[in-house]
């Protein structure tokens, strides 16, 4: 057994029926023709055969009595691995729209808390003779950097990958879970007077600056109103598009920018095109960036992570003065999360009641207004940097897309993968009239950054795994 952290108690507690809090990876492996026979019945025992590897989701939540504290994972847990694992048939021909409509019904829904936090789908039907496989699991099990190394331990990334024994552990009783509560709340209570002095030395560090969000958004934040900050519906839609890695790096290298940077512009570019065609004027935005503060490579749960502020010029017509302010507004908001403390938010969620914090979440959940704190979220996150197999099948495209949060109908998040930057986007079923929307209008904003800044408009072409053939 053992607790939640207080992050990851929070991410569970803002989970309603509007707003659910799973993240979304998609693997398109490849069948060569040896492998044209693999089953959904030889993957679930792949998965099986890897589980000491891959051992959150042996994981199954435990609610203390009375929510007098943050529930358990009881490790190590029985797995029903047909429930978990389910086949899924794509609709003809089977190309990136259809499987992109079969991730967004797959996100639709709410993870059940009766059984271990996850589900994946074994896609066929996909051209060119591959499969997709799913996975849908709990943010607060894992965040980006523990789930690109939770798929990197799922995938063979080694010749010949040892198993371990997996064995299930015994339910604790309700007085064994009221005992440890009792005793983590008193050590909790011990940490009071070093996370007072770290928040009062992060608000003086910050008081001492002369930093500031933007001149557009300053304390305290006012994100603007526009048409992603509703109250969310339950449904949601995906989609995704791929760029050449070494694109990005070299553009970006012209431009003094980071691949963060580039990330940052193009989706301030998207931003603005979405913001014009739906709301009829562009202006600055603000999203929430997530920063880790624990690269470990074999951390594979937990949420070690918090959100950084960062202005998103969606204001500017330019574009090279996009890819500009977007790499000063991450400095800036960067230097601004370093002087407040990475970890202020993740300490002091270890204090927040289990049912105050739950109704709060579900009050925010059914405003149908605009957001005060933030307009979306966007998202970049390393993968794995080696290409991985599954039953010795290849794994040639990987995606991930984090959740939406109370009051914002948009995430974009993007993952690379070896020579990959892909990109994911997650919206409700209002925000806009296709989830494509917004990867072709990314995609079309970095042609649009290349040309600016005198590079060639030929792109680096890889295959497109879910185009048939």
């Amino acid at each position: 057994m053992k607790r939640l952290s207080g992050w990851d108690a929070v991410l569970l507690y803002s989970e309603t029926p509007n707003v659910h809090m799973h993240t979304i990876k998609v693997a398109i492996i490849e069948l060569d023709p040896e492998r044209r026979g693999f089953t959904i019945d030889a993957f679930r025992q792949v998965i099986a055969g890897r589980m000491d590897k891959l051992v959150p989701l042996g994981y199954q939540l435990i609610d203390v009595p009375f929510k007098f504290h943050h529930p358990m994972w009881r490790e190590n847990c029985e797995v029903d691995f047909e429930y978990h694992i389910r086949p899924w048939q794509l609709d003809p021909p089977g190309g990136r729209r259809e499987l992109d409509e079969a991730i967004g019904r797959i996100a639709s829904t709410p993870l059940d808390r009766a059984h271990p936090l996850w589900e994946m789908y074994f896609v066929e039907g996909l051209a060119n003779d591959r499969i997709a496989v799913v996975l849908k699991i709990h943010h607060a099990l894992a965040d980006g950097v523990a789930s690109a190394n939770l798929m990197a331990h799922g995938m063979d990334l080694m010749p010949t990958p040892q198993s371990g024994s997996y064995h299930s552990d015994p339910a604790p009783t309700k007085r064994e879970l009221v005992s440890a509560a009792f005793a983590d709340h008193m050590r909790h209570i011990g940490r009071i007077p070093a996370t007072l002095r770290y928040t009062a030395q992060g608000v003086g560090r910050v008081r001492r600056s002369s930093r500031k969000l933007s001149p557009e958004l300053t304390m305290p934040f006012t994100p603007p109103p526009t048409f992603m900050n509703h109250m969310l519906t339950p449904e949601r839609r995906f989609a995704t598009a791929t760029l050449a890695l070494a694109d990005v790096k070299a553009t970006g290298k012209k431009l003094g920018a980071t691949i963060n940077d580039m990330v940052l512009a193009m989706s301030s570019g998207a931003l603005r095109t979405l913001l014009l065609r739906y709301d009829g004027k562009a202006v600055p935005l603000l999203a929430s960036v997530p920063v880790s503060f624990n690269f470990d490579p074999e951390r594979i749960s937990g949420n070690y992570f918090s959100g950084m502020m960062v202005a998103i010029p969606a204001d500017l017509e330019d574009p090279l003065e996009r890819v500009q302010a977007a790499h000063d507004n991450a400095a800036w908001a960067k230097e601004s999360h370093q002087l407040l403390g990475p970890e202020l938010i993740s300490r002091w969620a270890a204090y927040w009641p289990p049912s105050g914090t739950e109704a709060l979440f579900r009050y925010l959940a059914s405003r149908d207004g605009q957001n005060k704190v933030l307009n979306l979220n966007i998202s970049n996150v390393p993968g794995p940097r080696e290409r991985g197999r599954v039953g010795g099948a290849l794994v040639t495209e990987i995606y991930s897309v984090g959740p939406l949060t109370a009051g914002s109908g948009l995430n974009i998040t993007v993952w690379s993968y070896v020579d990959q930057l892909n990109i994911s986007v997650l919206s409700d079923g209002a925000t806009v009239k296709d989830p494509h929307e917004v990867t072709e209008a990314m995609v079309a904003d970095f042609l649009q950054i290349r040309r600016a800044a005198g590079i060639s408009e030929d792109l680096t072409v890889i295959a497109d795994a879910m185009a048939p053939a």
